[in-house]
């Protein structure tokens, strides 16, 4: 299996962010809301527009999901960069609950893994990222982000992640040698 790099430069996330505002929004809500909800991809192409709207058309303040791979429900709660996206994105349009959330712009269908790939692919090539980006990529996004940028604890990753012990979160949220080499630059005890 070939293993996929998190975004690792707030400024290349802002760029992305920037371009898709400005020229997509479901792009930019499916990005938002990869990059803050930490969800699979399966789970979040699964979502439908009755899991983040409440029946009066106002955006609910937890998401339940029920996870594909592990069977568990886990409640997320929507921040305001999530309710700002799923706000703009649907500005002017009607909420049709029962719809998928992220759909294929032709077909009207459920936007598919692979779809999200080469979506992925053509964000990050669109702001110069080198690297091996994929669909694993927003979720590994937020743990690095919160371990690199606001410093939160391996445990604290390794729990929203699902991760059974923090070698695989370490792994998997790309601590890199490098990292480890600056560190030990660092410390001088």
């Amino acid at each position: 299996m070939n293993t996929v790099d998190p975004i690792r430069d707030p400024e290349k996330i802002r760029e992305i962010k920037e371009k898709l505002r400005a020229t997509n929004s479901r792009d930019y809500l499916l990005f938002t809301m990869g990059i803050n909800l930490a969800l699979r991809a399966s789970d979040l192409l699964n979502l439908k527009v009755g899991d983040v709207f409440d029946e009066k058309g106002n955006v609910v303040r937890y998401l339940w999901v029920k996870e594909k791979k592990t069977g568990k429900q886990k409640k997320l709660f929507i921040n305001s960069v999530v309710e700002d996206a799923l706000l703009f994105h649907f500005r002017n349009k009607k909420i049709m609950r029962d719809n998928f959330l992220f759909t294929a712009k032709r077909s009207g269908e459920q936007l598919d893994r692979q779809a999200l790939w080469e979506l992925i692919k053509k964000w990050t090539k669109s702001v110069d990222l080198k690297g091996r980006y994929g669909t694993h990529s927003l979720r590994k996004t937020w743990g690095y982000m919160v371990r690199v940028v606001h410093h939160k604890d391996l445990p604290q990753i390794m729990e929203k992640l699902g991760h059974s012990n923090q070698e695989i979160t370490k792994r998997y949220i790309g601590i890199t040698q490098e990292e480890i080499n600056e560190l030990e630059r660092e410390v001088c005890i």
